[in-house]
């Protein structure tokens, strides 16, 4: 039986010593993908909404990321606050990393912003931080791994303000009682539902793990001044086994789930991948006129049908980018007429062009039960079949994709991508002192890194 004590006594128990270099390795790879992220999505209307609303109240303790003040300094918010609009920057974007479970598929990076915050407030080094990360991760990932909820009609993010607390928690040392009553503060009084997700997908979609990571830090302060919250959380009558995930036993690593955690080549949802690259391959090795296509077909495992190829609601009608990137016939269509799948083709007007509204309709998704028993051992698979006005069929098949656990990104791969997200706002000199701080976060403190980003 998996309790807050269980919990909390993992997330005190977990040094830096006991994680391994590839670990840490990892860890930091997972903070530098999301900070250029959150870089490249400082100017985006949803994210925009979130600062508005968390600078109107004022605040103090963390650094909004990229936001000036009036004074023409940096502008500061409450660490919860921070949090929210921080964790909306990392999120929005849908280009976060991915925790890959047969029937869960979380976005451990929605922890990163949140440790952060706490950690410029508490300031701690940077070997506090990426513990702490990695403490978040683990929790996140056992989590989704043991005690899946997406079936039982819970968001994902269910599973983050636990993990969040777990990572805030640790950062801000709270000792074993009140680190139970933050997770059973967080636990009991944040749980989403996954409609979120469903039809009618809106913004919200790319906000709710801000929310989720903002309770996650505000419990864990709450908690630190002395409120007592429900330690038997999940075995409790009525609590969260009972009524949240059903039965369920955990077990920890030393932060080892950080490795089962893919990063996302494209701007798509995590379950497109490897089928938005392998339409992009097929688009670009036949020279594929898009004018010329008269069936994309894709083979698909399950749970990708059910997310984003129709089992939850329709996605054939597509007008903003929350429900493009949400929607396997837009991507697909989008990716083979422009051969490439980033923040351009989330662009309203291209949202709306003729082209890709008319190809997307060609697009058929299909279940396989082959393919979804090769992703729960592991595999992305996907298969792409583009039937052309002459008779012709190409074809293509992937397991996965690059960034993938079976294909992860190399530090390059990293700095790469790193490069060309946060090069929307930031010179090169500010990138590459961004990245070696990074590299040197077992030498350094949070305050070091957060200066960066203001």
């Amino acid at each position: 039986m998996t309790t807050t004590a269980d919990i909390a006594d993992f997330a005190l128990s977990l040094e830096f010593e006991d994680m391994t270099d590839d670990t840490v390795d990892e860890l930091k790879k997972r903070v530098a993908d999301s900070l250029g992220i959150a870089v490249a999505a400082m100017e985006e209307e949803p994210v925009g909404v979130v600062r508005d609303t968390v600078t109107e109240f004022g605040g103090e303790g963390c650094t909004l990321w990229g936001v000036g003040s009036d004074a023409g300094g940096e502008a500061v918010a409450s660490p919860p606050d921070a949090t929210m609009y921080n964790t909306a920057l990392v999120r929005y974007l849908d280009y976060m990393d991915s925790f890959l479970a047969p029937g869960e598929t979380p976005h451990p990076s929605d922890n990163v912003a949140g440790i952060l915050a706490c950690g410029e407030y508490a300031d701690a080094s940077g070997e506090d931080l990426l513990t702490a990360v990695g403490v978040a991760y683990e929790v996140q990932g056992a989590l989704a791994w043991n005690a899946p909820v997406r079936d039982r009609g819970w968001d994902h993010v269910t599973h983050t303000v636990i993990s969040a607390a777990c990572g805030a928690g640790t950062i801000l040392g709270l000792d074993r009682e009140p680190l139970r009553s933050a997770i059973g503060i967080a636990g009991t009084g944040h749980n989403a539902l996954r409609v979120t997700r469903t039809e009618g997908i809106s913004e919200w979609k790319g906000i709710a793990s801000a929310n989720a990571a903002r309770n996650a830090v505000y419990s864990a302060f709450l908690a630190k001044h002395g409120m007592d919250g429900p330690k038997n959380l999940f075995e409790g009558q009525k609590g969260w086994k009972q009524t949240i995930s059903g039965d369920f036993e955990a077990e920890f690593t030393p932060a080892e789930r950080v490795h089962d955690v893919m990063t996302k080549k494209y701007v798509a949802e995590t379950y497109a991948q490897s089928a938005v690259e392998g339409v992009i391959e097929l688009a670009e090795r036949e020279d594929i006129d898009p004018d010329e296509v008269e069936k994309i077909r894709l083979d698909t495992f399950a749970g990708a049908k059910l997310i984003i190829g129709g089992g939850e609601g329709s996605r054939y009608e597509v007008e903003t980018k929350a429900q493009a990137d949400h929607s396997l016939p837009y991507m697909l269509a989008a990716a083979l007429v422009d051969r490439e799948m980033g923040n351009d083709q989330y662009d309203p007007e291209r949202i709306r062009r003729d082209d890709v509204q008319e190809l997307l309709r060609k697009v058929e998704v299909s279940a396989d039960s082959d393919l979804t028993a090769r992703f729960e051992n592991g595999e992305m698979p996907a298969v792409v079949a583009v039937e052309t006005a002459d008779g012709t069929t190409y074809l293509v098949e992937k397991d996965h994709f690059e960034g993938h656990p079976n294909d992860p990104m190399s530090w390059d791969e990293i700095e790469r991508k790193f490069h060309e997200t946060a090069g929307m706002r930031y010179d090169e000199a500010k990138r590459d002192e961004i990245i070696e701080t990074v590299l040197q976060l077992e030498d350094r403190d949070v305050t070091d890194l957060v200066a960066l980003l203001g």
